[in-house]
């Protein structure tokens, strides 16, 4: 028992995703997929920057 609603959910999701109208912006999606560079990708630290300073062993005690 419960196995009717799980499907009922499935199907009516499905449903909804094949008919619902949806704007898509194909350029983000293009450069998404294509792995162009843009200015969301991190930085990587500077010379100078030890990303580990703060860090202490616990073990060390």
């Amino acid at each position: 028992m419960g196995r009717g609603r799980a499907k009922a959910k499935q199907t009516k999701v499905a449903r909804d995703l094949k008919y619902r109208t949806h704007e898509t912006d194909f350029g983000a999606l293009a450069q998404e997929l294509h792995g162009s560079k843009s200015d969301t990708e991190p930085s990587a630290p500077e010379e100078g920057d030890d990303e580990w300073a703060g860090y202490q062993d616990p073990r060390s005690d």
